[in-house]
């Protein structure tokens, strides 16, 4: 003869072999599935998620301004270097930058990592001393023609 817990188990828990079936356990509850997650853990997990997202993205927004400031900073370097070296050769500076190409101090002009071209720097001439001396050039140096500021607080046209 079977007691009447025995009965009561036996009414309350679900014979089955699937995986994501649950079945109630001698007192009564619900026991842990066997697979799959539940809706308050996958809510857990994605706000993990975002909140790690919310912290990573500005500094990888900064880290490429940062990259895009190297990349300036080393084009201005060059382009004043080629100057530099045409005006050692030439004694005077060039008409333009497209000058420094023709006479191969440049390869190419470079493209301002700010502004995504290479038409938009902007150029300042030399002081002219003596106008009995000739033709001074155009460009004595570059800038970026950004209006953007750098993370260091100066504008780029300003470097």
């Amino acid at each position: 003869m079977m007691s009447i817990h025995k009965v009561i188990r036996r009414l309350l828990t679900v014979h089955s072999t699937a995986p994501g079936d649950r079945r109630m356990d001698e007192r009564g509850l619900r026991s842990v599935r066997n697979g799959g997650f539940t809706l308050i853990e996958l809510m857990i997990v994605m706000s993990i998620i975002a909140i790690l997202a919310s912290i990573a993205v500005p500094h990888y927004q900064r880290n490429i301004i940062r990259a895009r400031e190297a990349v300036l900073s080393e084009n201005l370097y060059q382009m004043r270097k080629a100057i530099d070296a045409f005006y050692a050769d030439q004694r005077k500076y060039p008409d333009s930058l497209q000058e420094l190409v023709e006479k191969r101090y440049l390869r190419d002009i470079p493209k301002d990592p700010f502004t995504k071209s290479a038409e938009t720097w902007y150029t300042i001439a030399p002081e002219v001393l003596d106008p009995a001396a000739g033709d001074p050039g155009a460009v004595y140096d570059v800038h970026s023609g950004s209006d953007l500021v750098g993370l260091n607080g100066v504008p780029y046209r300003d470097w």
